[in-house]
């Protein structure tokens, strides 16, 4: 298959960036990593089009669209391993999404670990998601998460489901992170590929996440959980990433549930690849979520 050269330009410069070593320590050094962190966006897009920012909690929620009277709500959760975010390219991503759709999107901040543990983070969610239900009818109401953000998309539904509260229409689910345990024996293959992440870094972060919590609660790991009357529900999946082994027993469970789901798969391309600035490849997934949002009537 043929790459564009902005793809073997991300690549170069995510290992310049050194992101595949700051994920391979133990214990992994969080405040390095969250110096990538963009908590207010910056530009004259975001100058005029943030409509709104309100706690929730202790979530920081931005309200971002170019629609004022939209009844069309983009919740999403950002990635970070549940230790940073977010970062730039989520941002960047988000006024991309702002202006192409008619959404009004809500990045939800949530608190971090290892000063926040898991329930905490869950709560937050929850209540942001509450909050969502007070302002747009469910039916209009889309979730999109990468990495933990998926993660955190994919629990919160479990929750939901169990008590009987209305589900959003559709999810959005960008290299989630299936298996906080890491133990598939798949992975350790992948890792090999994987530009970006390694098994150690990853577990390190989400033990500060859990706390006394097992690593393979459902709380932290939804792959062990329900997958029963879930909405429809796309997939980004990439290849050379070291979730894409658990990513596969999702596609499986989500099969097996009947869920109306689909799969976008990045051959070839690193964790959260439709995320990723300059990349070709990244904007033509991003393209694809979009046209998703806008038939999403």
């Amino acid at each position: 298959m043929k790459y564009s050269l902005t793809y073997y330009l991300t690549l170069f410069v995510l290992k310049l960036k050194g992101i595949k070593k700051a994920f391979s320590q133990d214990p992994i050094d969080y405040a390095k990593i969250r110096k990538e962190d963009v908590l207010t966006p910056k530009g004259k897009f975001f100058k005029h089009h943030v409509l709104n920012t309100f706690k929730v909690l202790d979530s920081k929620v931005t309200e971002i669209g170019t629609n004022v009277d939209s009844n069309k709500l983009l919740l999403f959760i950002h990635g970070g391993a549940f230790i940073s975010g977010p970062a730039q390219h989520h941002w960047d991503s988000i006024k991309s999404i702002a202006q192409t759709t008619e959404y009004k999107i809500w990045l939800c901040d949530y608190p971090k670990a290892p000063e926040n543990k898991i329930p905490a983070i869950t709560g937050n969610i929850d209540a942001v998601y509450s909050k969502a239900l007070e302002e747009f009818n469910s039916s209009n109401i889309c979730l999109m998460g990468d990495s933990v953000g998926g993660n955190l998309v994919i629990t919160l539904v479990q929750r939901l489901i169990k008590s009987k509260t209305s589900l959003p229409k559709k999810l959005f689910l960008i290299s989630p992170v299936m298996d906080a345990s890491l133990s598939n024996p798949e992975i350790a293959r992948v890792e090999k590929i994987d530009p970006m992440l390694s098994i150690k870094g990853i577990v390190s972060a989400k033990k500060m996440c859990a706390g006394k919590i097992n690593l393979k609660n459902p709380i932290l790991s939804p792959i062990y959980g329900s997958f029963e009357q879930f909405p429809p529900t796309v997939l980004f999946l990439a290849q050379n990433d070291i979730m894409y082994p658990d990513q596969q027993l999702l596609v499986k469970k989500l099969e097996d549930e009947h869920v109306d789901s689909e799969v976008i798969e990045g051959v070839d391309m690193p964790h959260i690849w439709p995320l990723l600035p300059i990349m070709k490849e990244a904007k033509k997934a991003l393209n694809q979520m979009i046209n998703i949002l806008n038939a999403n009537t």
